[in-house]
């Protein structure tokens, strides 16, 4: 569980808030944050009986791979990384990771849904009460899987990036344990519109291979259905006003998106408003270097040279000076291995390298975005009016252009106006510009319910701001607590829907 100002590492630490200490400052380095791990065992209580200090803990596995469950396993992966190791001769059946809480807008808020969690089934909205079994094997990252059965919907314990072959090869044979243990025999599947994702490949010969329909669901359509189906919104209630900010997903009209405003149900859904798409040159690459998403939205908002010529010397200029922008510059121009993308979070990760914050290259996803929330916690009361965006009027729907805050924050920057305060003067515009859009949207539409989901409203201050913004003029905001708004909540929605389909008579293809 996350705490904002928390003053003991464990709560069964005797005393601790009689002397506080501050830890380390290699733990959480820059974090205003910090993780509170709650005992969920008698193991824990008794190993920490006579510990009178804060520990920091890990999972048992090395990064991005299954954690190790059997003694062999253990002393086998982890001899380099643990200096002492705790045996046992009981077996462990069912891989499962730790859950993670934050408290956001009020309440307790799912990031990871595992352990004490799942696979405890959450009852399906009315309306879903006749859907028949269903399987929705989730997205490429932070992966579960759900099945459907009875009007219930049973997600996965968090199985984390399938790109990784471990992991990959964990996904099948916990989907194989589900499927047996809740004797769930599915008559039609549903997966991410990514055709190359390792769960829409496992998706696709499952489905041809038991003869049963296989049902795509766009990306940002399954994080709307997952916040209305963890609200439980039921399946005739009608549409409503999708905000759903993430890294990235495969669009329905084969670009990338990641800035939405959608207005949709579970039944469909229509792009009304979205980011100005810019390019991520390298492809993947840009994910995990920000400095490329850096150079693109400057390119993007008037061009590289005039801002190198006006902002000469300036230091996120002269770093980027020093990249090969030649060969970006060309990518871009060329369009090769440089997709557009409307993406909120490589926006995020384009502030956060202007301000030299979450580093060159990323080691965790997020890290940038996660650096930038940090900085902007102790600032968000000193700013007033945050960085303007600009709006105009498209073929797919209205545009929201980020290009006017760079003029503003790079003569921040040069002016020295401390980094905090830039740093929450973006969480401040973007907040603002989002809900000043969806304002006109739900008018527009005679929407009064606001759902809010993707990996990128995990940010509290972005979440708590857009929500209060909204509520203050009337509008329901729909937020999710039960799963995650990342991708571990894709699944949810991908099953509700495919049932959605199922109930009105599309088997999907």
């Amino acid at each position: 569980m996350a705490l904002d100002g928390f003053r003991c590492a464990l709560p069964i630490l005797r005393d601790c808030d009689a002397v506080f200490r501050p830890l380390a400052p290699d733990v959480a380095p820059g974090q205003t944050t910090l993780g509170v791990m709650l005992p969920y065992s008698p193991i824990h209580h008794l190993l920490l009986a006579d510990w009178d200090r804060p520990l920091v803990m890990t999972s048992g596995n090395l990064s991005e791979e299954p954690q190790c469950i059997d003694n062999a396993d253990a002393l086998g992966r982890l001899a380099q990384l643990a200096d002492v190791l705790l045996l046992h001769d009981r077996a462990i059946l069912n891989r499962v990771d730790d859950s993670v809480v934050r408290v956001m807008a009020g309440q307790p808020r799912l990031l990871r849904r595992a352990r004490g969690y799942a696979p405890t089934p959450l009852p399906l909205p009315p309306g879903f009460e006749d859907v028949p079994p269903l399987l929705a094997l989730g997205g490429e990252l932070k992966n579960t899987f759900c099945l459907v059965r009875d009007g219930q919907a049973i997600l996965s314990q968090h199985l984390g990036d399938l790109e990784d072959a471990k992991t990959a090869r964990e996904y099948e044979r916990t989907l194989a344990l589900y499927l047996d243990l809740f004797q769930v025999v599915p008559e039609a599947l549903a997966v991410d519109l990514h055709q190359d994702y390792r769960s829409s490949l496992i998706g696709r010969d499952r489905a041809a291979r038991d003869g049963v329909p296989l049902i795509g669901v766009q990306h940002h359509h399954a994080h709307l259905a997952s916040t209305l189906a963890d609200n439980s919104w039921p399946l005739d209630a009608g549409p409503v006003l999708g905000i759903l900010l993430d890294g990235l997903g495969y669009g329905s009209d084969g670009t990338l998106w990641g800035g939405e405003f959608l207005l949709g149900d579970y039944l469909d859904f229509e792009r009304i408003a979205h980011l100005k798409p810019v390019a991520m040159p390298g492809g993947t690459r840009a994910i995990l270097e920000p400095w490329r998403n850096l150079y693109a939205h400057l390119e993007s908002a008037g061009g590289w040279a005039a801002w190198r010529a006006r902002f000469a010397g300036l230091e996120p200029i002269e770093r980027l000076d020093a990249k090969p922008l030649g060969i970006l510059s060309t990518l871009i121009a060329r369009g090769l291995n440089a997709p557009l993308s409307s993406s909120a979070g490589r926006l995020f990760d384009a502030v956060a390298a202007a301000l030299g914050v979450g580093g060159e290259v990323l080691t965790y996803e997020g890290q940038a975005a996660i650096a930038l929330e940090s900085l902007a916690a102790v600032a968000m009361d000193r700013v007033g009016d945050g960085y303007p965006f600009a709006r105009s009027t498209g073929s797919t729907g209205e545009v929201l252009d980020p290009a006017p805050l760079w003029d503003h924050l790079l003569a921040d920057i040069s002016r020295g106006r401390p980094p905090e305060e830039i740093a929450a003067a973006f969480h401040v515009g973007l907040a603002t510009a989002l809900g000043g859009l969806a304002r006109e949207l739900a008018s527009r539409h005679g929407l009064s319910t606001v759902a809010l989901s993707g990996g990128v409203f995990q940010n509290r201050l972005l979440l708590e701001s857009v929500t209060s913004g909204l509520e203050a003029v009337g509008l329901r905001v729909l937020l999710q607590r039960q799963v995650p708004a990342n991708d571990g909540g894709l699944s949810l929605g991908q099953a509700a829907v495919a049932a959605a389909w199922v109930l009105a008579g599309d088997p999907g293809t």
